[in-house]
């Protein structure tokens, strides 16, 4: 399967001022797989080596910071002569051996013409607990579960993607429904590359939910094998909150939806383990519309969506009739679906904020800062575009342009532009 992030490793391998790579990312975003196709295609040599439960390389590690001699010790384990700037050397799993992490930064400064590139599934977590991490020797790129685009790439939907890369919306209009149907079927699948790949291969709806599944399950033992013990209830209770809590009228993510009485303070280092971990993300609130928006932020109050709209399907037992069929499905979850689909497909290239006042007299869904102007953006799960805030808005802010998402095709306003869902990202 094609990764558009691919891109991103080549222009790496390019640098001049190439450092040591981090691939950070939530667990089964196809992180290992990357690397190892991008040594396969870019590379004479791959020197691979998975840190889990390895104690060699905790060995290798451990000792101390002798580049030579662990570039010695690397070639003896993976059986590979490993050279200058035709091998990549890979290290997975890196957040078990966490002087792995910080000998990158001897590696920037003794070795720049070898390259490294490692990955973790809970690296996030390591760069918050006590790692010393190598501040200005790396350069970090983020995986996300497969986006839109990546998905019709898999489901040999070439043409469909070009369309979409050259911004053809006449083309796209004219193919509206096919896009439309493809878009259902990614609501159901997701991103996660393991279930597009069977959904690719066997078309089985069943196997998909399955794999699923699966993965939920993996995350689950992760709050277990890996959180502090004290906070693996609340972990748990804030995870599965997710779906009902992005199905209410009001998103904003309520404490008192966990349990009667919850506060806070109960609950954040739970909800800061889920982000860190890679498997939530957290949009706040902008107390008031202007730039920079992060100067804005209100700490207070935010919404939370999970990494992937298919397994925000598989938690809710949404089944595959009611996405693939069933018009009223959107409408149902108001527009939760949705919205998680619109952060899946805006979150690689922008910082997301939403607003909405005191009085709830406006709310608007997202707001991204694009091009040194303020972009308001409202998210319709349907055709009914009626939308009393995103009007009342523009109506008062003549200088905004905003962006509204739904299921009706492109067309340009006076102040606004109606982008259909597939065309999100």
């Amino acid at each position: 399967m094609e990764r558009i992030v691919f891109q991103n490793l080549i222009e790496w391998k390019n640098r001049t001022d190439r450092k040591p790579l981090i691939l950070n990312g939530g667990r089964q975003v196809g992180k290992t797989w990357l690397l190892r196709e991008f040594a396969k295609r870019e590379y004479e040599k791959e020197a691979y080596v998975m840190c889990r439960k390895n104690d060699f390389v905790k060995q290798i590690f451990s000792t101390d910071f002798n580049t030579e001699r662990i570039l010695r010790q690397l070639s003896a384990l993976t059986k590979v002569d490993i050279t200058p700037n035709d091998t990549l050397i890979i290290l997975d799993e890196i957040q078990d051996v966490p002087e792995a992490i910080e000998a990158l930064k001897f590696f920037q400064e003794e070795l720049p013409t070898y390259h490294v590139a490692v990955a973790g599934s809970l690296l996030g977590l390591s760069l918050h607990n006590n790692v010393s991490y190598p501040v200005g020797k790396v350069n970090e790129i983020h995986v996300y579960p497969m986006n839109f685009k990546e998905f019709l790439l898999a489901m040999g939907e070439n043409e469909c993607f070009k369309i979409i890369e050259d911004h053809d919306t006449i083309s796209s209009n004219i193919l509206h429904e096919k896009y439309v149907d493809l878009l259902r079927q990614y609501y159901y699948v997701g991103g996660m590359p393991e279930a597009v790949k069977e959904y690719v291969t066997t078309n089985s709806l069943k196997n998909v939910r399955e794999i699923q599944l699966g993965i939920l399950n993996g995350y689950d033992r992760d709050f277990s094998k890996h959180a502090p013990l004290d906070q693996v209830p609340r972990i748990r209770m804030v995870w599965k909150s997710i779906p009902s809590q992005l199905t209410k009228e009001n998103k904003k993510f309520i404490y008192g939806a966990l349990k009667k009485g919850a506060r806070a303070n109960e609950f954040e280092i739970a909800i800061q383990w889920l982000i860190d971990s890679g498997l939530v993300y957290k949009v706040s609130n902008c107390n008031k519309l202007a730039l920079p928006l992060a100067i804005y932020e209100d700490l207070n109050a935010f919404k939370l969506y999970l990494i992937d709209v298919g397994l925000m399907g598989a938690m809710a037992n949404v089944e595959a009739s009611q996405i693939l069929i069933n018009n009223n499905i959107f409408s149902e979850y108001k527009g939760g679906m949705t919205e998680q689909y619109v952060l899946q497909q805006l979150i690689s290239n922008h910082s997301l904020f939403y607003y909405k006042t005191n009085d709830s007299r406006l709310e608007i869904d997202f707001l991204i800062q694009k091009n040194g102007k303020l972009t308001p953006i409202e998210v319709k799960a349907e055709g009914n575009v009626r939308a009393n805030s995103l009007s009342n808005l523009l109506k008062e802010n003549p200088d905004f342009q905003a962006i509204r998402y739904s299921m009706l095709q492109y067309k340009e306003q006076s102040q606004m532009t109606n982008i259909p869902l597939y065309l999100a990202e």
